[in-house]
């Protein structure tokens, strides 16, 4: 794991590396300040010049300063860097994610994944490892200088660090666990609270925001909880560096004091010691915060590493459809279920649809319509069987080009925070602009532009909730239409359309389907009456294939749902 935390600081080495430079070039400057206050010392009790030493002081004072300014300028512009780059991976991983992987996570922890676990990342490459490097060289030349002092000193100072300083090893494994556990905390109040406003007018009109409330404020407990572990590990590693600090200190004061008073050290001597001892608190504490910060940056990378070790759809170039010809479908006793432990939703189904013209799936909920579209557009892959396009093999289709060929217009008709243009226009970025006012024109969509107060340019708000059901619908549909596919999956394409615009709209299907093969979902019998081929799904299985005067004679099943729909007497 730490190997993958070094990888994202392999392309920033050269700035780092100056940066970590600017920081030891300050650091040397700071550890001459003890030495030239010995001088200073001296001076007052001898008859030499203060102005050299006072001169050399002031200097060391400044230089130090403005370069560890810059250095820690240089540290801060890389870390926002890293975390761009580790955000961008990130979100390349997750939106080529399988669809069946995303189905079992939440939204929120992969939000939390992207923001929090990125920004710990920022503070263990750069404070807790380039920064760490200065304050070893700090804590070394501090040993060294307090070396030249007195050698029996030296050693007191070192025998209370070393103690202390094992004691905090063993807490350091204890803070990775506990922000591990602290950030998943966070992922999982995300996820709640994301799942409230997902929901939000459901929340309001069902009362029920003291209850979102209080859950979401119980998942922020947790994650209270887990934070205060973090902390109070935290906190003991600092007490436990400042205490190595202030026993050494203790220690140091009174073996220095009687070397003092046997004549075997001077004064100046024991307070330039005193003063290195002090020294040593930055680098030290420094040390322990690089140790918590990688610690925390470990566990962010264990969690960032659990999704980048997610099996993903190949990253394949936006692709065109190579033909404009209508393609047909073949179902071949395909078996599928979504998980080995979940029941199966194919169960040898099969089917053909012929290329070019309107063929529709109906049947109850359940019977595995829309798995079929999913299975089409390859979120999920077949158990058994064969699903062919074309006459080729589903799994033999590069996948950029299976789905350029592909118009699919979901159930929920999911419409994208952003202008109308910008939505229409999301699956053909290329289109003219007489193309987008056809596919306007055939989606009855010309009230709705002119209605709007900036036309095309109007903002249509988070996932399209300015716009109605059925406008939304509507702005799917013509967005499909823009992709020019070679078969046209609509699923459920006027469940939210009223009687004017559902009729409207057929007469847009059957039009489309003199071009090319579509292929409908439908619980609305009476959109599909005029297909030419009318599948009957029931309980994963297909157990009739007809025109609907054919099936309303032979199969009960339809000839009852048409019944309910007032379709036949």
């Amino acid at each position: 794991m730490l190997k993958e935390l070094l990888a994202y600081v392999r392309p920033h080495r050269k700035i780092l590396f100056l940066g970590g430079l600017l920081g030891l070039i300050g650091s040397a400057a700071g550890l001459a300040m003890p030495l030239l206050a010995k001088y200073v010392v001296d001076a007052f009790g001898g008859a030499g010049s203060m102005a050299g030493p006072l001169l050399g002081l002031t200097a060391a004072v400044l230089i130090g300063a403005a370069v560890s300014a810059a250095g820690s300028y240089l540290m801060e512009r890389t870390g926002e860097g890293i975390v761009l780059g580790a955000r961008r991976k990130l979100v390349d991983r997750m939106l080529r994610l399988k669809v069946a992987d995303v189905d079992r996570l939440k939204p929120g922890d992969l939000l939390s994944r992207v923001t929090g676990d990125t920004t710990l990342l920022r503070a263990v490459l750069t404070n807790g490892i380039v920064e760490s490097v200065s304050a070893a060289f700090m804590l070394v030349g501090a040993i060294v200088m307090m070396a030249t002092m007195d050698g029996v000193l030296l050693l007191v100072t070192l025998l209370v660090v070393v103690v202390i300083g094992g004691l905090v090893a063993l807490i350091m494994p204890k803070i990775q666990r506990a922000q591990e556990q602290a950030q998943e905390a966070v992922g999982e109040m995300g996820a709640v609270l994301d799942r409230a406003l997902q929901a939000y007018r459901t929340v309001k009109a069902s009362g029920a925001e003291e209850r979102e409330i209080a859950v979401v404020g119980d998942a922020a407990v947790r994650a209270r909880d887990r934070g205060l572990q973090v902390a109070g590990w935290t906190s003991l590693a600092g007490v436990a560096t400042w205490m190595a600090v202030q026993i050494a200190f203790l220690c140091v004061l009174a073996v220095g004091g009687a070397r003092v008073a046997s004549g075997t050290l001077e004064v100046s001597s024991l307070i330039a010691f005193l003063l290195y001892l002090f020294y040593l608190v930055p680098p030290i504490g420094q040390l322990v915060q690089g140790g918590v910060q990688l610690q925390q940056g470990l566990a962010a990378m264990k969690r960032i590493k659990e999704i980048e070790e997610l099996p993903a759809e190949p990253a394949e170039p936006v692709a065109v459809a190579e033909s404009a010809e209508p393609v047909g479908v073949t179902f071949d006793d395909v078996v599928f279920r979504y998980g080995e432990d979940r029941p199966l939703v194919h169960d040898g189904v099969s089917f053909e649809v012929p290329p070019g013209g309107l063929t529709a799936l109906v049947g109850p909920s359940g019977a595995g319509k829309s798995t079929v579209f999913g299975l089409l557009e390859r979120f999920y892959d077949h158990q058994s069987g064969t699903i062919a396009i074309g006459g080729r093999d589903i799994r033999d289709w590069p996948l950029g080009e299976l789905r350029a060929a592909l118009g699919y217009v979901e159930q929920d008709a999911p419409v994208l925070a952003g202008t109308l243009r910008e939505n229409l226009l999301f699956a053909a970025q290329d289109a003219t602009e007489d193309e987008l006012r056809h596919a306007i024109a055939r989606t009855r969509l010309d009230d709705l532009v002119a209605r709007l107060p900036d036309g095309l340019e109007t903002p249509v708000g988070h996932r399209g909730v300015l716009l109605s059901g059925g406008e939304r619908q509507r702005v799917a549909i013509a967005r499909a239409l823009l992709r020019k596919p070679r078969l046209l999956l609509l699923d459920e394409a006027t469940s939210q359309l009223d009687a004017v615009n559902e009729l409207r709209l057929r007469e847009v299907i059957a039009e489309v389907a003199k071009e090319t093969t579509v292929l409908v979902i439908a619980h609305r019998l009476s959109t599909v009456t005029n297909a030419d081929r009318i599948v009957v799904m029931e309980a994963g299985g297909v157990r009739a294939v007809g025109t609907h005067d054919e099936l309303v004679g032979m199969d009960s099943l339809y000839r009852e749902l048409a019944a309910t729909q007032f379709l036949v007497s």
